[in-house]
């Protein structure tokens, strides 16, 4: 028998929009402070997704005095330029308006701070499918996924967890979803891998966007 959500939670960076340009431009940025210079961008792809301080200490072994500071160097490129160095995947408008016309309550579950959040939403006209914005802060003290989400259902009201599906690209989402007690689906568009989704325990693997709209 097939489950009726009724809300899906959406993940930003990789699951709605490509973010790879302005995440790895700010992430050089930031290192090129320490002296350490990346050749290739596609090295710093694994921190599309997972909190930052998070991805400093595990990729270079910051402490988490010196991955604080460079969370600061990394926004000082990224609030001017790098959040705009991104680009909505292709028939991700289409898909969240035929959502909406279902009549599903729509809302983002990110990593990345909540000012960000909303100005990138806005700037590629994605704001208006939402109904709510859950994301971490400025200063760290939210930034886990399963933080995000657990803050988000009470700002949803959303008792019924067997009608929540939560959509995203890393296995951070579906740690977050499972830490809460809900459903995730797994998007093989973004920087997450099969196995690292199926790994995690996803519900569903989706390839494309349209094929969200199977699940509701």
């Amino acid at each position: 028998m097939k489950k009726t959500y009724k809300y899906c939670l959406f993940d930003l960076d990789g699951t709605l929009t490509d973010p790879a340009v302005g995440i790895t431009n700010s992430v050089m940025n930031a290192l090129e402070k320490y002296g350490i210079h990346v050749d290739a961008r596609s090295k710093l792809y694994p921190f599309i997704g997972p909190p930052l301080d998070y991805s400093f200490m595990t990729f270079y072994g910051f402490s988490k005095e010196d991955a604080d500071q460079a969370i600061k160097y990394y926004r000082e490129y990224f609030s001017v330029k790098g959040l705009f160095e991104n680009e909505v995947y292709e028939s991700i408008p289409e898909m969240l308006a035929e959502l909406k016309k279902r009549g599903v309550t729509l809302a983002i579950a990110t990593s990345k701070p909540y000012e960000f959040t909303v100005r990138i939403l806005k700037h590629f006209d994605l704001l208006k499918y939402f109904d709510s914005v859950g994301a971490a802060t400025m200063d760290g003290s939210i930034s886990k996924k399963e933080d995000v989400i657990s803050n988000l259902l009470v700002k949803l009201d959303a008792k019924d967890k067997s009608s929540i599906l939560m959509v995203g690209d890393r296995h951070h989402d579906i740690d977050g979803a499972k830490a809460n007690a809900i459903d995730s689906a797994g998007v093989l568009w973004g920087y997450g891998s099969e196995e690292e989704l199926s790994s995690a325990g996803a519900e569903y693997l989706l390839n494309a966007p349209m094929d969200i709209l199977k699940l509701f």
